[in-house]
């Protein structure tokens, strides 16, 4: 066998819209349609201010991760990154635990996907729906990589209609009092129950760490950097847009849902979402949220096989990870690491079959510890990246971090207190054991690796 055939490769299938939506399907997943009852429970209205200062750390991460993937555009992103300038520990660390929150993650979507089917089926077990939903994302996952991009094109793609849709809706209640028999409601919903920030300054600390949980995701353009045909033109577009996209969404669908409601009503059983609609006397439309929010599901799960695929693929190429997953099939994906993946996703058929009720909650914990990881390394390096060049390679840097290295000091500092804040909600100190345990499995199997 020559030389030139032994390193497999991954096709690059994805082109522009496929990525831009890939990153946004990862990112607007159950965090905003399930996950945003809790939140505004925590803070009341203030949970927007919460979203909008989020949204600025993230946007700066992300920006430590642009001015990264467009002077090095590689597959395995940050975890390549990350092994470079940190040290081979660092980028075991990072691949792996990157891996690790998207099964997590996929482990949340799993479940919300049964959740969802049990307001039509009531009788369905939430574990069924989770196993149907598992294998069919494994199948869409095995094709090629142009049909996945596909898949979740469109998938997310209905997402982001129903999201502006729905924001136009609320706007026609609040302004014009559409469905509410011709009375605008106005938005002095937002004050008036206990004030813009009900639950204090406690309330809206409270909240960051499920805030920064639903941001979870965006990441992914860092991945998807390096399967794509002009990362130069489309990286810095894909960062730049996706921070403002998550924004609208977020502020502009929550801001709708409690003007519309007192937030004291935005329940936690089911989707706010479907809420609004049934309210208002429109039956059909909260059938409709009710399959958009099961496709946002499915399409996050989707993003999270991809990347967790993919990062299997990556570790086992710097021979960080076991060499199988490196066998890419004729169509060019990685079978070996997304099957393998999809056998770890079953835990969370079982966890469903076990603990239904507080799977959600236990599930996102852990992500948020595992995302924040990710983030850190990522801010870390980023520093460590532009100690590393000279004054003429700074500047000649084309997507550069804007306010370096104060940014990412701040941005680390937010990170650390969203971890220290873990530790005073009780559903989210499981976390907080789960993942000294992980770091040691870790470094354990690092050090058996480098032997």
């Amino acid at each position: 066998m020559k030389e030139n055939h032994e390193e497999p490769q991954l096709k690059r299938g994805l082109s522009n819209r496929h990525m831009q939506l890939i990153a946004l399907g990862g990112s607007i997943g159950v965090g905003l349609f399930y996950g945003s009852s809790s939140t505004i429970q925590l803070a009341g209205p203030a949970v927007l201010l919460a979203y909008l200062i989020g949204g600025l750390v993230i946007f700066t991460i992300m920006r430590a991760l642009g001015e990264m993937a467009v002077a090095e555009p590689i597959s395995g992103s940050f975890s390549t990154y990350a092994n470079k300038y940190l040290g081979k520990f660092a980028g075991f660390l990072t691949g792996w635990t990157y891996w690790f929150m998207w099964i997590v993650v996929g482990m949340a979507e799993l479940t919300v996907v049964g959740v969802y089917i049990n307001y039509w089926f009531p009788d369905i077990p939430q574990w069924v729906t989770a196993l149907v939903v598992l294998v069919l994302m494994t199948l869409i996952n095995l094709a090629a990589v142009k049909i996945y991009g596909e898949f979740e094109f469109w998938f997310a793609m209905i997402k982001v209609v129903a999201i502006v849709a729905m924001i136009l809706v609320g706007l026609c209640i609040i302004f014009f009092g559409v469905g509410n028999g011709g009375e605008p409601t106005g938005i002095s919903n937002l004050w008036e129950h206990g004030g813009f920030m009900p639950n204090g300054f406690e309330g809206l600390l409270m909240c960051f760490v499920l805030v920064m949980f639903s941001f979870g995701g965006v990441e992914l353009v860092g991945v998807t950097a390096g399967e794509a045909k002009n990362p130069t033109k489309t990286v810095p577009k894909a960062i730049n847009n996706i921070v403002w996209r998550i924004l609208i969404f977020y502020i502009g669908a929550l801001g709708v849902m409690m003007a519309i409601y007192p937030w004291t009503e935005v329940g936690s059983n089911g989707s706010p979402f479907v809420q609004i609609f049934d309210g208002i006397g429109i039956p059909a439309a909260a059938h409709i949220i009710n399959f958009v929010v099961i496709t946002a599901a499915v399409s996050a799960f989707n993003s999270g096989l991809y990347g967790s695929g993919r990062m299997l693929f990556n570790l086992s190429l710097q021979n960080q990870g076991p060499k199988v997953f490196k066998k890419v099939s004729k169509n060019g994906t990685p079978v070996r690491g997304i099957l393998f993946s999809s056998a770890m996703l079953l835990i969370g058929v079982v966890l469903n079959y076990i603990v239904p009720e507080q799977v959600f909650t236990y599930i996102s914990a852990v992500a948020t510890v595992a995302v924040i990881t990710s983030w850190t390394i990522i801010l870390c390096t980023q520093i460590k990246f532009r100690k590393s060049k000279s004054k003429q390679e700074v500047s000649a840097l084309q997507f550069k971090m804007p306010w370096h290295p104060i940014s990412s000091y701040i941005a680390l500092a937010f990170l650390l207190m969203v971890v220290v804040l873990m530790a005073f909600i009780p559903a989210m100190r499981v976390a907080l054991y789960v993942a000294p345990v992980w770091f040691l499995i870790l470094f354990i199997g690092y050090k058996g690796l480098k032997k």
